[in-house]
């Protein structure tokens, strides 16, 4: 075949395109496992920092999160565990659940054991002032005041709205409570500028200076989020009266 005909260049580029295809389809199909599973490591160490266990290494990860987490779980609008099966709320992606309507998302529950004592990790998702941000909220077995928070983002500007990824920022959250007054009434824990008050009385958090934009929508994240498992966390509250 003439190796300057247009007909050899077209077969010679369709079968370089072939080979390409095949070539990273195989690195695809080789790298995803592992890719699947530093995803899935990060989300446990996400968790885990919910719950003020230190990050462990990547080999350690998922033994460390086993080791505390001893059960998935998704309940229903009335705070009623529909399903336990093994990895159910941890499959849950919770960007597509956030796009799911209104009575139709899901809502996953991680149950952990910490020191003897019992705690529940609720995952929350939300958006900032560039993008997507999510996180993780430890409640107390009184099913009322908050353990921990570990916070997350995707495009938040660093040295601003990206620093509620800091402890500093997170560790304000701990001992907060979404039932304050003596009623049983629920009110999420607000994050206001500094000086601010709650005009209902809630639990507060100082936002983060210059962030204010990314701060609120860590506010509205808790409280559209947490507000779901209102009868949840009366359920718990009746149980250890």
């Amino acid at each position: 075949m003439n190796k300057n005909s247009n007909l050899y260049q077209i077969l010679y580029a369709a079968v370089m395109v072939v080979l390409v295809g095949i070539v990273l389809a195989f690195i695809y199909m080789t790298l995803k496992p592992q890719q699947d599973e530093n995803r899935d490591n990060d989300k446990r160490r996400q968790i885990l920092a919910a719950l003020h266990v230190a990050a462990p290494s990547d080999a350690e990860t998922k033994a460390t999160y086993e080791q505390y987490i001893v059960a998935d779980m998704l309940i229903d609008a009335q705070g009623n565990v529909t399903d336990s099966t093994a990895n159910v709320a941890f499959n849950v992606d919770m960007k597509k659940n956030s796009k799911a309507a209104p009575g139709e998302q899901l809502l996953p529950v991680f149950k952990a054991v910490k020191d003897g004592e019992t705690k529940y990790v609720i995952p929350v998702y939300g958006a900032g002032l560039w993008g997507p941000i999510w996180g993780f909220v430890a409640v107390n077995a009184d099913g009322k005041t908050i353990y921990g928070a570990n916070f997350s983002h995707e495009s938040e500007t660093p040295g601003l709205g990206a620093r509620i990824t800091e402890e500093e920022f997170q560790n304000k959250f701990v001992g907060k409570s979404f039932y304050p007054g003596e009623n049983d009434e629920f009110k999420s824990v607000e994050v206001l500028k500094k000086g601010q008050k709650s005009l209902v009385n809630a639990h507060t958090v100082d936002a983060i200076s210059g962030a204010t934009i990314t701060s609120r929508g860590v506010g509205d994240m808790i409280a559209n989020g947490i507000d779901d498992y209102h009868p949840f966390l009366m359920r718990l509250q009746a149980t250890n009266d």
